[in-house]
């Protein structure tokens, strides 16, 4: 129940201001998970960190990120979508200052912590806001579309700019460009987005307590198991910590008067399966940006500029899948179109695994980009869709949570599980020539071809269960005219 009304939603002609101050913040944070990726070398000679604790400057933004969105997404149902959006933009913004002045490793962790927290506080409210403000169903599927292109493409727009400011300035820009896009976003969200009803009621502690420990000690083990291996207690002890955590959660969640997370989400097929095939897909995707961006420099010989722009077909794509998800969803079955779209991921990335030492950008780089752009552009707007279908005003928030859960802990475990499989195929310990590098890159990519299939697999089982729904619509809907 509401405790306020919700304000009148904003006229046409103020909703693409909605949009953009929305869109504004989405791809700030989302940038900043990979912006810094083609200035790591940068940041350790200058700031003096170690191989190991290099890794903690993603992984410390990605531990709190991952262990708090869920938190987050309720608190913004409890204190007012907006107020908690601009807060966690506010505390961003401050944090983001605070990263690009750093002088000391330390103080770097420290700050790319706080974005986390931040981010898993603001990111769920975007969507929310998004979904309240669009509430007309053709215009919330094409804002919905924007917003999931802005998604797919942060993570190469991030290696784009921040090989551009790596190569031209100083990676510092790629953190401190948060600061005025933050100021300007805080400016704007207070006069043009709507507040949204707020829940009467409290935050379910036993379940906020159990979901945001299991989802730090998921992040945490998935992290170490990158570094560590397999079979280090240190991601032995916190993955089963995790598997035990999320259990307890079920089982607060089945009993608690107010939960954090309605379990009543999980029992559409559609947003299941949403959940995991975006678990799937981002876990390729990100994972394909990561190992890639080191194929092209550390094979190719690539600089970070190069590297940068290397992603701009695949980015483009991404933008362009916004139009044609309109064109081709008004005009066939969205569960058909989802199958196809990651079949045609599928072939992209089975294309791209093919790589060695010789291959050239162009083409038997930049075309399997191209379709892999396609294939994943339309899967993760139509996955976006799916997580959402159907979701009331007082649960549009948790359903958030869970659609950025699923989008941040796909990115963990593909990362994860892709970093062992790389290291097994170039050996531990050893410095690889680039051939072997190259053999190292293509079985990453093998695997992720793998993540596709499963994907696939996910995408037949929603298009099978919509139309058994559809079926078992029409034999009720006839059932009184043949009384």
């Amino acid at each position: 129940m509401s405790a306020t009304t919700s304000p009148a939603r904003p006229g046409a002609d103020r909703r693409g201001v909605v949009l953009a101050v929305i869109l504004g913040c989405q791809l700030m944070m989302t940038l900043d998970a990979s912006i810094v990726t083609t200035a790591l070398p940068h940041i350790q000679q200058e700031l003096g960190f170690t191989d190991s604790g290099l890794s903690w400057i993603q992984n410390s933004y990605v531990l709190v990120f991952g262990g708090l969105l869920l938190l987050g997404a309720r608190a913004g149902d409890l204190f007012g979508r907006r107020r908690v959006f601009v807060a966690g933009v506010v505390v961003f913004t401050l944090a983001s200052l605070l990263a690009g002045v750093a002088q000391t490793a330390e103080l770097l962790i420290v700050a790319r912590a706080v974005q986390g927290l931040a981010s898993a506080f603001a990111i769920p409210a975007t969507l929310a806001l998004l979904v309240s403000s669009f509430p007309a169903p053709e215009e919330r599927a094409r804002a919905i579309a924007v917003y999931s292109a802005v998604i797919g493409a942060g993570a190469s727009v991030g290696i784009i700019v921040g090989g551009v400011f790596t190569q031209f300035w100083s990676w510092r820009w790629g953190l401190l460009i948060n600061v005025p896009i933050g100021a300007l976003v805080v400016a704007l969200a207070p006069r043009v987005l709507p507040e949204g009803g707020r829940q009467s009621g409290r935050i379910d502690v036993p379940g906020a307590l159990t979901i945001t420990l299991g989802m730090s000690a998921l992040v945490y083990g998935l992290v170490e198991a990158a570094e560590a291996g397999w079979s280090s207690p240190f991601t032995i002890v916190p993955l089963v910590a995790a598997v035990v955590l999320v259990v307890a959660f079920v089982l607060v969640e089945r009993r608690a008067a107010q939960p954090i997370v309605p379990l009543r989400l999980f029992a559409s097929v559609q947003r299941s399966g949403a959940y995991v095939g975006r678990v799937l897909i981002v876990g390729a995707m990100f994972s394909m940006f990561y190992f890639l961006s080191q194929y092209l420099q550390n094979v190719l010989g690539l600089s970070p500029l190069e590297t940068g722009f290397a992603y701009i077909p695949t980015t483009a794509m991404f933008f362009a899948m916004v139009y044609v998800v309109r064109f081709l969803g008004a005009r066939m079955n969205k569960s058909t179109l989802l199958v196809a779209s990651l079949v045609l991921a599928t072939v992209g990335m089975a294309w791209l695994s093919r790589l060695d030492a010789t291959t050239p950008y162009f083409p038997q780089i930049v075309l399997p980009l191209l379709v892999l752009g396609v294939g994943q552009g339309i899967a993760i707007i139509l996955f976006t869709e799916l997580g959402m279908a159907d979701v009331g005003q007082s649960d549009a928030g948790a359903a958030s949570g869970l659609v950025n859960t699923a989008h941040q802990i796909g990115g963990s475990i593909g990362l994860a599980i892709l970093t062992v499989i790389f290291a097994s195929a170039v050996g531990h310990g050893t410095d690889p020539d680039p051939a072997v590098q190259a053999e190292g890159y293509a079985a990453v990519f093998q695997v992720s071809t793998l993540f596709y299939v499963g994907a696939v697999v996910v995408a037949v089982g929603i298009l099978v269960a919509n139309r058994r729904s559809r079926r078992r619509a029409a034999l009720l809907s006839a059932a009184p005219s043949a009384v």
